[in-house]
């Protein structure tokens, strides 16, 4: 079982109502920090995802990977081995650490070969839900991949339990494999766009084209629907739920019937608490959502513009569930999910109100010369090519969509602030900071906009999270020392 903690965390006495990272974003790390030690051994291995056996590449031998779990502020030293075929990093996503451990090949480190090892060492500086993958080709899109959460050891909480949800979509080790995918995908191209134009709705946001891959199944933490992981929990419990989208080529609606979802977190970071009766996750985004169980449930992740669904059951005092979960996962895509770039963040973690001293535009474009996704009409070519920033100043970048298709645009080694966007601006006027971010929706044909400080010196890669897309050029690199 994932990250599933065994304890009472409810009512510590005149604790303020604060949730999540909320009470910790601005607080400095402890002057000593305290080590944590994992071993990740990149291999080869056999996998059941409930009664389907596949043989895939993976941290440890299980997908995910065992959950890497530490307080804020405490150092982490992970020894990575290398039993693979391929060279291989581990990026770690979203944590804001100095860049020669960021995990990028040729941009920040040179990738591990086989039969080699290398210690990633850093202080984790925030506390939330976020995760570890290979950075290496199409890698991310077989089983190296595992949850990261960084706790706050003053955080104030509301709830009785928590379980952390990784959401896949699967292929490697069902008579293909990531790479055969990349390269049919290069050989024949996309299946045809959607005729007219891209479709955004408030039903559709992400407009009419779901992805460029065909999964033959959609997993919940290394199950498929089939046969689903069941966690068990009393009556009138309240579960935190940390939701990774692990995915490479689909965005989930995520879902409980009978259970409003009350957001509290996206991206690690705390927002202004909302209802949802559904979340739509993009490849790399997190949210974290409070439920209440009163009877047994399916949570259900929908892939956008996909068939399938993926399924984890909480169980209430070992009781079944009545729901029907096809007819529900039907009602799921034809409601207006929330987009977590939408909320508002709280005010400890807003950035100051500052014009952008630089403004990067990045258009987005795809597909062209059969499969290739140009950031700006270049393909990403490191270490060449860089964006040059300086340190200590308010960078915008504007992601403008060119394309039929939607792109989660992810930033490393910072967060920024959604200011705004043309799918948002009818929800808030222009410049009006929404949600601290490391990941970003970026629809089809619409723009995104995001500010973030230089404070972290270093090369730092953006990347549609679209393991397809960025293996096909979609990326740059923005760079500055302090």
């Amino acid at each position: 079982m994932i990250g599933r903690r065994q304890f009472l965390v409810m009512g510590a006495a005149g604790a303020a109502a604060c949730v999540g990272a909320a009470c910790s974003k601005s607080q400095p790390p402890p002057a000593t920090p305290t080590s944590t030690d994992v071993s990740l051994a990149a291999g080869e291995t056999d996998i059941d995802l409930g009664g389907v056996n596949v043989h895939t590449w993976a941290y440890g031998n299980q997908v995910p990977a065992r959950e890497i779990r530490l307080k804020k502020g405490d150092r982490l030293r992970a020894e990575l081995t290398n039993a693979m075929p391929q060279d291989v990093t581990v990026h770690w996503h979203g944590i804001a650490i100095v860049n020669h451990m960021d995990g990028v090949p040729d941009l920040t480190q040179a990738a591990v070969p086989n039969g080699q090892k290398f210690t990633y060492d850093f202080v984790v500086p925030d506390a939330g839900t976020y995760w570890f993958h290979s950075h290496v080709g199409t890698q991310l899109d077989r089983g190296l991949y595992g949850p990261l959460i960084i706790e706050d050891a003053g955080e104030k909480v509301d709830y009785d339990d928590e379980l952390v949800v990784v959401l896949d979509d699967w292929i490697d080790g069902t008579g293909t494999n990531p790479d055969q995918v990349l390269e049919n995908l290069r050989t024949t191209g996309m299946k045809p766009m959607a005729p007219g134009g891209p479709g955004v709705t408030p039903t559709r946001p992400l407009g009419e084209d779901g992805g460029d891959v065909t999964y033959p199944f959609f997993v919940i933490n290394g199950r498929v629907a089939a046969d689903p992981q069941v966690v068990d929990y009393r009556a009138d419990q309240r579960i935190r739920l940390r939701v990774i989208n692990a995915g490479s080529d689909t965005a989930f609606r995520v879902a409980v019937p009978n259970a409003t979802m009350r957001v509290i977190q996206t991206d690690g970071y705390p927002v202004v608490p909302v209802q949802a009766s559904s979340v739509i996750l993009g490849m790399g985004e997190r949210v974290d959502a409070i439920i209440t169980v009163n009877e047994s449930l399916p949570l259900v992740a929908v892939p956008e513009g996909k068939q399938g669904h993926a399924q984890l059951n909480l169980r209430v005092n070992n009781a079944p569930s009545s729901v029907n979960v096809d007819d529900f996962a039907a009602s799921v895509r034809t409601e207006a999910p929330l987009d977590t770039a939408t909320l508002s963040p709280t005010p400890e973690v807003t950035l100051p109100v500052k014009a952008p001293d630089q403004v990067i535009d990045a258009h987005l474009t795809g597909p062209v010369n059969g499969y290739t996704w140009p950031v700006n009409g270049k393909l990403y070519n490191p270490p060449n090519e860089g964006v040059a920033v300086k340190p200590n100043q308010r960078v915008r970048i504007r992601f403008i969509n060119e394309s039929m298709m939607y792109h989660p645009f992810h930033l490393h080694g910072h967060t920024f602030q959604v200011m705004t966007s043309d799918a948002r601006s009818r929800q808030a006027p222009a410049n009006v900071a929404k949600a601290r971010k490391d990941t970003v929706l970026v629809p089809p044909k619409q723009t995104v906009e995001v500010d973030f400080d230089t404070n972290n010196p270093g090369r730092w890669i953006s990347h549609c999270h679209n393991t397809y897309h960025l293996e096909a050029g979609m990326a740059f690199f923005v760079e500055y020392t302090g």
